[in-house]
């Protein structure tokens, strides 16, 4: 069994450290075979907002993570580091490595650097992304679960988040659907939801997690985590929605959803 936790958004520098460490022993519960960290680490892309994702990173081993950049994870007002080197301070902290691959008996998990310079907040994907990855998707194995994680969604559950879309999403959907995708998780819009994508040769969902443990929770909805378990034998997949209860003061499930995998 592979078992996926998603962590996005978690904007250290408006981190909550009750539910940081209600989050730490939802990790310790359930022993997930990897960690995926779809990006915003940061509120502002200082130094110190960095190191403490770093420590709370660190904190999670010795479950391996992935993790990417978002757009929070690039200076915003520092224009001279923004236009050289916005980077800097997430290598400093997490190393050269901008779009992780993990690949197992089970699971073959893609990352995308979907943040740009010349953007505010947007995201986009570039053709030779999507050929990249779809390149990668089909070398994958029929057992594997095939993960692409973006920062930006590829789907909105409600009209106003159009403007958040992924630029290139509709080729890279296409392309990435053609090569085999399974599910694409994402961030950025602090909405959990799972979403099918339609219109494509086989069943694709679009996966997006809340924000994991920062104060900028949206429209009433706490905290959450994604938990993705899936048999590589099994035809389905099984996606948990994770919200942290003040109550109880840990992440309890709130929501399941039982996902067919394969064409459609």
């Amino acid at each position: 069994m592979t078992v996926l936790l998603q962590i996005s958004d978690p904007h250290f520098g408006t981190e909550q450290p009750p539910v940081v460490e209600a989050l730490l022993r939802l990790v310790k519960q359930q022993q997930p075979t990897l960690i995926v960290m779809s990006g915003d680490l940061t509120q502002r892309a200082r130094r110190g907002e960095f190191a403490a994702a770093r420590q709370f990173v660190d904190r999670l081993a010795p479950v391996p993570a992935l993790v990417i950049p978002g757009n929070h994870d690039i200076p915003l007002f520092n224009l001279p580091a923004r236009a050289f080197n916005p980077y800097a301070n997430y290598r400093r902290a997490f190393g050269n490595a901008l779009e992780p691959v993990h690949e197992s008996h089970d699971a073959l998990v893609l990352c995308l650097k979907t943040t740009r310079r010349y953007r505010h907040k947007d995201g986009e994907v570039s053709n030779a992304q999507i050929q990249r990855v779809a390149s990668q998707l089909e070398r994958a194995t029929p057992r594997q679960l095939r993960v692409v994680v973006t920062h930006q969604p590829v789907a909105a559950a409600v009209a106003s988040d159009h403007k958040n879309l992924l630029h290139g999403r509709e080729q890279a959907i296409a392309a990435w659907a053609r090569a085999g995708v399974d599910l694409i998780l994402g961030g950025h819009i602090h909405l959990p939801y799972v979403m099918p994508l339609q219109d494509l040769p086989r069943r694709v969902y679009a996966v997006q997690a809340g924000t994991a443990v920062s104060t900028r929770v949206r429209d009433g909805i706490p905290n959450s985590v994604n938990l993705i378990r899936h048999d590589g034998s099994s035809p389905q997949v099984l996606v948990e929605r994770w919200d942290y209860l003040a109550a109880g003061d840990a992440f309890a499930p709130v929501m399941r959803h039982t996902l067919a995998l394969g064409t459609t």
